[in-house]
């Protein structure tokens, strides 16, 4: 039996699946059920305002065994010339009958819509968090990367959706002294007249969300699927990262004070609610403020751009030694994940590589035509 999620009842219930999914799993991380719920939320998920979605959740004899969503973008729907949904937060047991359940009513769902085809699993929201499905590396996830267990893959491609496009994620060892022609091209850059560098500063938020959205709308705008970063999805962004955000892991490079490229990273938060259980209770709130400087040796390379007419320039070097000279004295992170790049994005795979970054993970975004 499939039931739409419209009580609170059933929200617990739609949280709760992946909890007894990944029961035993030592390398799972629950996220947190306020991360879900606000993705759901009309009030503070802004792409509500130009879509809509839906969730359901399988029973058996009573019991949760599955759940799914499935939302439209209307900005991203039509960009091609089929029409084309999305489908999300996908968990299921292994079984094929019991996924098929699930992928037909958001399938039905979608088409009721006007929609010829779904992509998933994707999330209603920025392509950051809860995007693609896990086919290589099956780690523990940093905070906001999708984990998924092997058997999945079957579940998706049985039902016959078809990849995409690939997702690389790419480790880098940060106590590891970079190639010398990374460093050498990176101090070239750093003395060139007229070139800047500026770490975030949280009391000029609104500036640095600006000089953002300004090269990341150069940088992506070539790029399937583009649609303009706007200032209160930015803003929103940043007050999320608010309790875990160090102001010196965000770096920005200028030239005669224009904004040409950045660099955003994060500690990796899953580090400190991987026993929460995804509950940010008082005490739990407690614990995370505590140990946030002390536990977390991992940072994730959220999203990286340079303004086109700047790439190649060897900018994204500089800014990378910018943020060695912070973390190596700290000798605190060990890991910096940069994560993920689509397998279109040649030029940041070739930095990645010239960093010295080693393979870490895979996901694979599909596509289902009906």
């Amino acid at each position: 039996m499939i039931v739409e999620v419209v009580t609170k009842k059933q929200e617990k219930q739609f949280l709760a699946v992946p909890k007894k999914i990944y029961a035993g799993d030592h390398h799972w991380v629950c996220p947190l059920d306020d991360d879900i719920r606000q993705i759901f939320d009309p009030k503070r998920n802004n792409f509500h305002q130009h879509g809509e979605c839906c969730r359901w959740i399988l029973y058996s004899n009573q019991e949760p065994i599955g759940r799914i969503a499935a939302f439209i973008d209307q900005k991203k729907a039509y960009k091609k010339d089929l029409a084309k949904g999305g489908i999300g937060f996908f968990e299921c047991i292994d079984d094929q009958d019991a996924a098929n359940e699930l992928f037909n009513v958001a399938k039905a769902w979608l088409i009721e819509r006007g929609m010829q085809a779904m992509e998933g699993p994707i999330n209603f929201g920025e392509n950051d968090s809860f995007w693609g499905l896990l086919i290589e590396g099956f780690s523990s996830p940093s905070y906001g990367m999708n984990y998924h267990k092997p058997y999945y893959q079957n579940l998706f491609f049985r039902y016959g959706f078809k990849i995409a496009y690939e997702q690389i994620t790419n480790h880098l060892d940060v106590n590891k002294p970079f190639p010398e022609r990374f460093t050498r091209i990176a101090k070239w850059v750093m003395e060139k007249p007229g070139y800047t560098f500026k770490h975030f500063q949280q009391d000029k938020l609104t500036q640095f969300a600006k000089d953002f959205i300004e090269i990341y709308n150069d940088a992506w705008e070539d790029f399937e699927n583009f649609h303009p970063m706007q200032m209160k999805t930015v803003l929103e962004s940043f007050k999320k990262m608010k309790p875990i955000l160090d102001e010196r892991l965000i770096w920005f490079a200028y030239v005669h004070d224009q904004p040409v490229s950045f660099i955003l990273i994060l500690p990796d938060t899953n580090q400190l609610i991987k026993d929460f259980n995804g509950k940010m209770n008082i005490w739990n709130a407690l614990r995370f403020v505590m140990n946030r400087r002390k536990k977390v040796n991992r940072m994730r390379a959220i999203v990286m751009g340079t303004k086109k007419a700047y790439q190649k320039h060897g900018i994204e070097s500089a800014l990378f030694i910018k943020l060695k000279e912070y973390v190596l004295p700290l000798k605190k992170y060990e890991l910096l994940e940069l994560s993920w790049v689509g397998d279109f994005n040649k030029e940041m795979l070739a930095i990645h590589k010239a960093t010295g970054a080693q393979f870490g993970k895979k996901h694979a975004t599909l596509d289902y035509l009906f």
